[in-house]
């Protein structure tokens, strides 16, 4: 396997496959959305916004959290964007993941609460109960629930769409966990950058985790291969690494050094796409 590079402008945070088949990045400093196809095209939203992960919605648009000015954003496939205010001041919304219900689901970092907005822009917020838990990441499980990453909480939350909320402890101290993904086995995957290991949560909450050959490596995003396994960013090795459902793990080493890996995406097409903050697209095939 081979990286491609693009240079882009900003820095590339977040990343999805788009249901345009064209790849759609957050640039969360330059207050950014670029689409990339045979070109790439920049989308300018408010300055200073901070737009993070991005998810496409059930609407056929995409759908992104902005971190900075407390707002979920919306833009369409031809690039016309708006944004809904959140409820609650300094809300800090993260994670985004489209839900079972036809909603957006999204994590409030600052607030320890997830919330859940409509198409229409309907905003609810759901208290998790765990204070100082520093919600992160958020996806859709197989057993259609929200599964989200708390990252301060060394745990893992289960949220139903009706609010009901189920709190797994990690084993390991301290496993500060941050990116999350819905496995193709009916369990979800997630990583721990504070413990530098890989995880994964069946339904009924069993954990199972497996350390990473480099602890320091602290692993990031992650996201399922579509054949058993995940792909993951290796932030503090500069690499993509990945793991097989048996836990054997495989690793990629970015072409440019300190280029800053945070998520990253598996194409359509089998291609796994990584937002290199450093200002760089990459893409493994």
């Amino acid at each position: 396997m081979k990286f491609d590079e693009i240079a882009v402008t900003g820095a590339p945070y977040g990343v999805t496959a788009g249901p345009d088949g064209r790849m759609w990045v957050t640039s969360v400093h330059s207050g950014q959305i670029l689409r990339i196809g045979d070109e790439v095209s920049v989308f300018d939203l408010d300055p200073g916004c901070g737009p993070a992960v991005i998810t496409p919605g059930p609407d056929g648009a995409l759908w992104f959290t902005r971190l900075h000015d407390h707002r979920i954003g919306r833009i369409d496939v031809d690039g016309a964007s708006t944004s809904f205010a959140l409820p609650t001041p300094e809300a800090g919304p993260y994670g985004m993941a489209a839900g079972p219900d036809g909603a957006l689901w999204f994590t409030e970092m600052n607030l320890d609460r997830v919330g859940r907005i409509t198409v229409d822009g309907e905003i609810t917020e759901i208290p998790l109960g765990v204070e100082g838990s520093y919600a992160s990441t958020i996806v859709t499980g197989a057993d259609g629930a929200l599964w989200v990453t708390l990252n301060q909480a060394h745990a893992i939350a289960r949220v139903t769409v009706d609010g009901k909320v189920t709190v797994f402890a990690l084993p390991t101290e301290k496993a500060a966990p941050v990116g999350i993904a819905r496995g193709d086995d009916g369990a979800v995957w997630f990583v721990e950058i504070g413990a530098g290991q890989v995880g994964r949560v069946t339904p009924e909450g069993e954990i199972t985790e497996f350390p990473l050959p480099q602890r320091d490596a602290r692993p990031h995003a992650i996201a399922a291969d579509g054949a058993g396994g995940c792909w993951f960013t290796e932030w503090g090795a500069n690499r993509v690494g990945h793991v097989t459902a048996n836990g054997e793990f495989e690793h990629f080493a970015l072409p440019t050094p300190g280029s800053e890996p945070h998520g990253l995406a598996v194409a359509p097409d089998g291609a796994v796409w990584v937002a290199l903050e450093a200002g760089k697209v990459a893409r493994l095939h």
